[in-house]
């Protein structure tokens, strides 16, 4: 292997490492709630804005962040954006109140935003065949999915030595490693087209999303029949709405758009970007569920909770494997089909843990789900990313990743809400006073720590069969989630392999013009 042939591969590395801590970021904050709360007197409002102010200020920015990747040079702003996380990071860890740490977590949402999208792009720029391209996007797809159960694990051993702050210190020498190797390993890349800012674009794109995204949040905390999550979710639709009509005329005048409508054409790349997001609900709904499970029913701590998800990453990277060693021309139907297969059929079998079973039941099934992820998710996301030229690969892969991000973020207020109304709807509390009964109802944590405090083993007993029936129903719904997702993938993903358009004149197709979207 050539010299450069090495350094292109290092540098995928550098950037699997990034997004790797993205992806724990996403999650080691949870295990750390309850201590942030105790330290800097933050109310439960505060510490949602804690958690949300990241996710909205990721979704509103992913767009115009791809955009600027794209014109302004990717390598540098993707510099830029690792050391600007790596600066929230330190300022997250020495908060000195909760609306310090809601801003600090918002300046981390900012830096995400342009970290996701361009490391992609900067590896679509590095990898040119369609093989290496498939390859690099698997380390890319396994990199953001290893990071959501990392989370409590990592949380979960620090917080048992050290402060609450330490969870973003972490952070800081991964950030200072990327930063590094991007400036030493990653070429410089921009378009070569002189490309446009489409401002009222990036304006309403940017409320669009972030509507969208707040309206999931509140549907979640206050219900689907909250005013809040109704008036959010409809100003988010309208102006994705108006959205793709400013667009369609921006590209009818000969100006450039923010995002190249026609990417909607190729079958690849829609039913790609649906499929990967599909994977999110599964994942999330999966890790909604989980470390409830081992804490309420079975009384592990973070650090135990973290551990016991260690077989699902275990049959991720062997799906993830297995999938980087067969040629990208083989099965783009069949191995994402056979991956939601096995996530399925995981999942289902989780339908038969009880409140007495052993760990090692769960342990099986939970690989059994995670190689279906690593088949699933990367021969998922090839699909999308395959189809964008280098031209406008910044902007590209933020749509996918946007599409992402609120469709995940709208799948786990959907299974947050059948988890919570199944687990109320469960819950046998007889001659139990009305408000100990809303108290038990919010949450099996909430329902044990009751419980526990009032010496009541019946209502022990209670909430966690409730808790558990809940998850039956929450792990059969994500079931059949991934089995229609199989179906979809054999019905449409494209019959031949994604082939990585070569300039800007190409437009996004598959090996195939009559593999496109009627």
């Amino acid at each position: 292997m050539s010299n450069q042939e090495t350094r292109k591969w290092w540098a995928l590395a550098a950037i699997g490492v990034s997004l790797l801590t993205v992806g724990v970021d996403a999650t080691i904050l949870n295990v750390a709630l309850p201590t942030v709360s105790a330290d800097l007197n933050a109310s439960t409002s505060e510490l949602q804005w804690v958690v949300d102010a990241f996710t909205l200020v990721l979704a509103a920015v992913l767009l115009p962040a791809g955009l600027l990747g794209d014109k302004f040079g990717r390598k540098k702003l993707l510099v830029a954006s690792l050391l600007l996380f790596g600066g929230a990071s330190l300022w997250c860890a020495y908060s000195g109140s909760a609306e310090q740490l809601i801003a600090a977590r918002a300046t981390l949402g900012l830096a995400a935003a342009f970290l996701v999208p361009l490391s992609t792009s900067v590896l679509l720029n590095i990898f040119e065949s369609e093989a290496e391209r498939t390859k690099a996007i698997g380390v890319v797809a396994v990199s953001q999915m290893l990071g959501l159960p990392l989370g409590p694990i990592i949380g979960g051993a620090l917080l048992n030595h050290f402060w609450w702050g330490s969870v973003f210190l972490i952070n800081v020498p991964l950030v200072a490693l990327g930063v590094i190797a991007v400036i030493k390993l990653v070429p410089e890349s921009r378009s070569k087209d002189r490309v446009g800012i489409d401002v009222v674009g990036v304006v309403i794109s940017s409320v669009g999303l972030a509507a969208l995204t707040y309206g999931a949040i509140e549907a979640g905390e206050k219900g689907w029949g909250s005013s809040e999550t109704a008036i959010s979710l409809l100003a988010g639709a309208v102006a994705l709405v108006l959205f793709v009509v400013w667009e369609r005329r921006v590209a009818a005048a000969g100006h450039d758009p923010l995002v190249d409508l026609t990417l909607f054409r190729g079958r690849g790349f829609v039913w790609g970007s649906i499929l990967s997001t599909v994977v999110s609900f599964a994942m999330f709904g999966l890790m909604f569920a989980l470390p409830q499970y081992f804490q309420g029913v079975q009384g592990a701590d973070s650090l135990g909770t973290g551990l016991r998800l260690l077989p699902m990453i275990g049959g991720l990277l062997v799906g993830a494997s297995v999938i980087n060693k067969m040629p990208a021309q083989l099965g783009p139907r069949a191995v994402p089909a056979l991956g939601f297969l096995l996530v399925s059929v995981g999942l289902f079998m989780g339908t038969y843990t009880e409140t007495s079973t052993g760990y090692g039941y769960v342990a099986v099934w939970l690989v059994i789900m995670g190689a279906g992820l690593g088949l699933a998710m990367t021969r998922a996301m090839a699909a999308a990313l395959n189809t964008l030229s280098k031209e406008r690969s910044g902007v590209g892969s933020a749509v996918v990743q946007a599409l992402r991000q609120v469709g995940g973020a709208i799948g786990v207020a959907v299974l947050g809400s059948v988890a919570s109304a199944s687990y109320r709807g469960n819950l046998d509390l007889a001659n139990t006073p009305q408000e100990i009964e809303d108290a038990v109802g919010r949450s099996v944590s909430t329902g044990v720590a009751v419980a526990e405090k009032m010496h009541d083993a019946a209502m022990l007993t209670a909430v966690r069969d409730a808790f558990v029936d809940a998850m039956h129903t929450l792990l059969f719904v994500c079931s059949g989630i991934a089995l229609v997702a199989a179906l979809l993938a054999l019905a449409f993903m494209p019959r031949t392999a994604a082939v990585p358009p070569k300039d800007s004149e190409d437009a996004p197709t598959e090996a195939g013009v009559t593999d496109s979207v009627a």
